[in-house]
Order: C-alpha cells, then sequence, then structure tokens
C-alpha cells in the first residue's frame, strides 16, 4: 500500500492505495484502500501536524498490519450499484486440501515426464489436475467439467478441445502413471503390499452399438447396454493399487492374471497374498497365486461343493472357536442363547466357529475353512423374510409377472401352477410360495466358506477375508459419488482415460479419508470440499461464504493451514497455493 494525493484547484486529496493484479487481463491497476481526508481537513484534525508525515507513517503501519494479517478491512458496498455482467464473485476452494495430496503424489512431475516425451503444447498437469478435483467435487461430463472446473480460485490455462487431446495422451501412459503413482505414494503413506484384494464391476454406456471394448455382458446393474469391465486391485489399507479396463463380454475370471503380472513387473512387487470373491476364484487362479511367494484367500460356495464335503461342511458337529481347542454341536447353539444371560446371550450369538480340512484334487492341494455364525444366520434370515414378505405381496396385488430373475430376487420364491390337483390343465395360473426353495435356502444359513493355501492361523485369514468390503466400497465411491457411470465418451482410449482419472480421484479421496482418520463419512467429505465457496472481496482477498464446522476444523488441523479467517487476503491465499505445490 501506498500514498495517492489527488490535487484540484482548491484541495488536496490524500488516499491509501494499493496495486491490484486482474487475472483475466493479466495487468495491474490500483485500487483506492482508504480515503483519508483532505489536506486541509488532515491539518485541522492533527493540530498542526504535517499531514502527508503523518499519512506516510499510518500507511507503514497498515502494512506492518497486512504482513502481520492482522489490519482491519472494510469492504464499501453500494446498494445502488449493480454487479458488473458476466464478472464471476464466488470460487471454489475445497480442492486445495485435494491438491495437496495431487502434488505430494508428484502427479505433476509425472505430467511433465509425459509432456517431454511427446512434445505437446498443452497444459497436461494443469488439464489432469482440474479432471481429478472436479471427479471428486463436481462430478460430470469432460463438457461440464472444462465450464465447472472454472469455479476453483486458480482458473483452468487451458481450452475444451486440449481436454480430449489430453484424453488421448493419458490413455497411452496409464500404465507408467499407475506405477509411478504407486512408487510416489510410498512417500505419502505406508503402503500394506502384504495383502492386496482384487474384483470386478461394469460401467455401462447409454447407447445400443457395440463397438471396441464396449461389449454387451451380464451387467451389475441388469441394464440392456454395452458395458465396459474394470478389474481393480487394492491393498490392505483399502487404498487402490491398479486396474484395468477389459471388454464387457470377458470372462471376468480371464482379467486378474494379466493385471497381476503388470503389478509384479511394474511394481516390483512379489510377496503378497491375493484376496478375491468366489466368482474370481477359478482353479487356474488359485494355482497361479500358489507360486513362488504368493498366495490366496478366496470365497468358497458351500452350495457348489462337492457333495461329500457339502455334507462334512454343513454337518452340526467337530465345530471350535478360534482360540480354543473344545468341540462344539452347533445344533445346540439355540438352546444355549435360551438358558444364557443376557450378557452370555449376547457373547454367543457374536461368536464365530468354524471346521476345517486339506483338500486335494486334480494334484492341486488346499485348506477349506468354513465359518459358522448364529448372528450371520439370523441376518441372512431377516434378509429372505423381507423377499418372502414382497413375494406374497406381489402375489396377493396379482401384479406379479414371472420373468428370469436373478439369484437374490424375490421372484425366486414364487411359483406359478398351470394344473390343477387332478393334474387337468387349469383355466388361469395361481401363483404360490416355493416352500421347498426357503428350507433348501435355510440349510446354509450361517454357514461361509472360504479356500486358501496358507497355513496362518485361523483368525488371521477370517480378518483378512472380511475386509474385503472395502474394495466394493471403492466401486460405490466410483459409482454414486464420483458418478463414473453411465460413460459418455466412445473411443476406447478416451474411455480408458476417463477411468484413469476415476483412479487416481479413488486415490486421492482414500488418502485424504486416512489422513481425516476416517471420522466423516465419504458423504460428509464430498459435500464439505463442494460447498467451500469464498466470495471474492476484489483486491483484498477470500470471504469464506461456508459454514465453519468440526469436519472443516479437522482439514485445516490436518493440513496446516486455514482459510476460515473472515477474510483471507490475496497475499495469504497466494502463499498457501505455493506452499502446497511446493
Amino acid at each position: 500500500m501506498r500514498l495517492n494525493v489527488t490535487k484540484s484547484k482548491n484541495s488536496a486529496s490524500l488516499y491509501v492505495i494499493k496495486s491490484v493484479y486482474n487475472s483475466k487481463t493479466k495487468s495491474n491497476s490500483s485500487k483506492i484502500v482508504e480515503k483519508l481526508g483532505t489536506e486541509v481537513e488532515l491539518r485541522e484534525k492533527l493540530k498542526g501536524e504535517d499531514p502527508y508525515k503523518w499519512a506516510k507513517e499510518y500507511i507503514r503501519k497498515l502494512n506492518e498490519k497486512e504482513k502481520e494479517q492482522t489490519r482491519k478491512i472494510l469492504i464499501p458496498f453500494e446498494q445502488s450499484k449493480i454487479i458488473l455482467k458476466d464478472e464471476q464473485r464466488s470460487f471454489n476452494g475445497g480442492y486445495l486440501f485435494l491438491q495437496e495430496i495431487y502434488y505430494k503424489l508428484g502427479l505433476h512431475k509425472i505430467c511433465n515426464e509425459i509432456t517431454n516425451k511427446y512434445k505437446f503444447d498443452f497444459d497436461l498437469d494443469s488439464i489432469l489436475s482440474r479432471l481429478v478435483y472436479s471427479r471428486i467435487i463436481f462430478p460430470s461430463s469432460k463438457l461440464a467439467t472444462y465450464e465447472l472446473s472454472k469455479r476453483f480460485i486458480e482458473q483452468p490455462n487451458f481450452d475444451l478441445h486440449q481436454i480430449y487431446r489430453a484424453l488421448e495422451v493419458i490413455a497411452k501412459e496409464t500404465d507408467f502413471i499407475q506405477s509411478s503413482l504407486y512408487k510416489n505414494s510410498l512417500k505419502v503413506s505406508k503402503r500394506k503390499t502384504g495383502i492386496l484384494y482384487y474384483d470386478c464391476t461394469n460401467y455401462f454406456f447409454e447407447i445400443e452399438q457395440e463397438e471396441g471394448k464396449k461389449q454387451y455382458g451380464p451387467s451389475k446393474e441388469h441394464r440392456p447396454n454395452p458395458i465396459v469391465q474394470m478389474g481393480l486391485f487394492m491393498d490392505g489399507d483399502g487404498i487402490p493399487l491398479a486396474f484395468s479396463i477389459n471388454r464387457g463380454n470377458m470372462n471376468e475370471q480371464l482379467t486378474l492374471k494379466p493385471l497381476e503380472n503388470k503389478i509384479i513387473s511394474d511394481f516390483e512387487l512379489s510377496k503378497f497374498i491375493v484376496c478375491t470373491d468366489a466368482g474370481l476364484a477359478s482353479e487356474a487362479n488359485r494355482k497361479f497365486n500358489s507360486k513362488k511367494e504368493r498366495a490366496f484367500i478366496t470365497t468358497q460356495s458351500i452350495k457348489k461343493l462337492k457333495e461329500h464335503l457339502r455334507k462334512w461342511a454343513l454337518s452340526t458337529d467337530g465345530w471350535k472357536l478360534p482360540d480354543g481347542k473344545k468341540s462344539y454341536d452347533i445344533s445346540k447353539l439355540d438352546e444355549m442363547i435360551d438358558k444364557a444371560d443376557s450378557k452370555a446371550k449376547e457373547k454367543i450369538r457374536n461368536q464365530v466357529f468354524y471346521k476345517e480340512r486339506w483338500i486335494k484334487e486334480n494334484d492341486f492341494e488346499q485348506r477349506l475353512i468354513v465359518t459358522y455364525s448364529i448372528k450371520y444366520r439370523d441376518y441372512q434370515r431377516i434378509i429372505r423374510n423381507s423377499q418372502i414378505e414382497r413375494a406374497l405381496r406381489a402375489i396377493n396385488s396379482n401384479s406379479t409377472k414371472i420373468k428370469k430373475c436373478n439369484a437374490n430376487d424375490y421372484k425366486r420364491f414364487i411359483t406359478k401352477t398351470s394344473c390343477t390337483a387332478n393334474g387337468e390343465v387349469a383355466e388361469n395360473e395361481t401363483y404360490g410360495i416355493d416352500f421347498p426353495l426357503i428350507q433348501k435356502e435355510e440349510a446354509f444359513d450361517g454357514f461361509y466358506g472360504v479356500c486358501t493355501n496358507l497355513e496362518d492361523d485361523i483368525s488371521e485369514i477370517i480378518k483378512i477375508n472380511k475386509r474385503r468390503w472395502e474394495i466394493e466400497e471403492c466401486f460405490r465411491i466410483m459409482k454414486s459419488e464420483f458418478k463414473a457411470r453411465p460413460v459418455y465418451l466412445s473411443k476406447d482410449d478416451r474411455i480408458e482415460a476417463h477411468f484413469t482419472t476415476c483412479f487416481i480421484s479413488l486415490i486421492i479421496y482414500r488418502l485424504l479419508e486416512k489422513q481425516l482418520k476416517e471420522k466423516f463419512t465419504c458423504h460428509e467429505i464430498i459435500c464439505g470440499l463442494r460447498n467451500m465457496n469464498f466470495l471474492d472481496a476484489k483486491g483484498e482477498g477470500y470471504i469464506p461464504t461456508y459454514t465453519r464446522t468440526e469436519f472443516t476444523d479437522a482439514l485445516h488441523d490436518t493440513f496446516g493451514f486455514r482459510t476460515d479467517y473472515q477474510i483471507c487476503s490475496t497475499k495469504m491465499m497466494k502463499q498457501i497455493i505455493k506452499e502446497l505445490k511446493r
């Protein structure tokens, strides 16, 4: 700030002014901070003291307070003055917390390496970072992302057509990005790569035509649209490790080995346990993870076991607890619960019993572990009873239209009869509940099977397998919160790049969640970042218009800077951005 004197024929007026930089016009202009008064008024007020000398000392103190961030700022508003047309006044600052993780992961350096390789003229770092921040805070199409990225405090320095050019480059370098991201992430957070979780999901397109990787296949959403498949590896802390995009009609069991081989070669990992669900547990995959220093833990469907193994698994005797040698008969557990006091009842309900044996088929040996829990049994029965109620309502309302249904559809309990009790053809079809099917399903309630080649303690294997829900949550976040589907892109390379940005976004989100000690839900985190808006007080700074909450306090405490002052000066905001990128 400095002194400015405006002289007229009869008087001289003294002002405090400061230079203001306009990022749009890339030019500096002067702004009046405070009018001190005329020379005559100041001489009277200061009782003969030199007004110019006083004004310079007053401005010196203001500059000191500005430096110490203690200056009181007065912003004049006029009721009669209309705001300028097309002038943006509100900006989002929630992305700043994502930006710190983005730079710590070295994504700007990865972009620089790719830029030097291809020698293009657009700013890949600026494009990728905006695609990532927007995917978390303002998930939308690429066209909308270009417009929404203008809501961030730092304005984009690229054009829309350059986004699509960048997608083609990102697709070519997706393997390099994934391996570099993993290596850089080791400096940010410990990666539990001793246990890897793998699963598949698919994403649909709102088109009818198959092309490239967009193929008709078994959709998770049961939609009649072409899909692509995503295979995802997650580490033991719930942070994504690597992904691949495959054809929609590809058998998901065939997707594991190619991606795992990439991890072994590109990530230089060799010793780990792969944990999967039953759908990915082919014998070939199990054998593949029985080599060298690898191992597997996979869900085993008890219904699909051979008859003698199924009979053994469902027998009521020979069950143990992980911490003891005593044998239990699980058919007597309900009787034990009835006789126990309230504290003991809850303990029995929460206990997990097990039995195990080694099985050998086709010269391949593995360990079959079956667990049983009263709590899990009751949960399954609650779900089934709810489905039976829905089936009864459908029958009573005469709105039943029996079509092919999946294994978990309530309509599986509805039977259709087209003949009378005498075996004659009935005039009208009748519907009823399939009680034999209910009884058949109830026989498996409470049982859960796992196969492994590990000789570790049972409780440790159960503990590892229990965390598979986190990879399901990764898919849910991408589909629901990040709105990764439906996919609106058509070219395979752009589709690959789209999911690369979703993958990077998921890593950054998971690291943010971890830094916040998992105190907040996904919805709270994303909505909190989205609502962190500021009013731009031209030349003075940014006024927070968001509500200060426990979440915003946790963000500021975790990242070591604050944006929740009554006004965050322009200088302070520039300093924050500079520090985040260091």
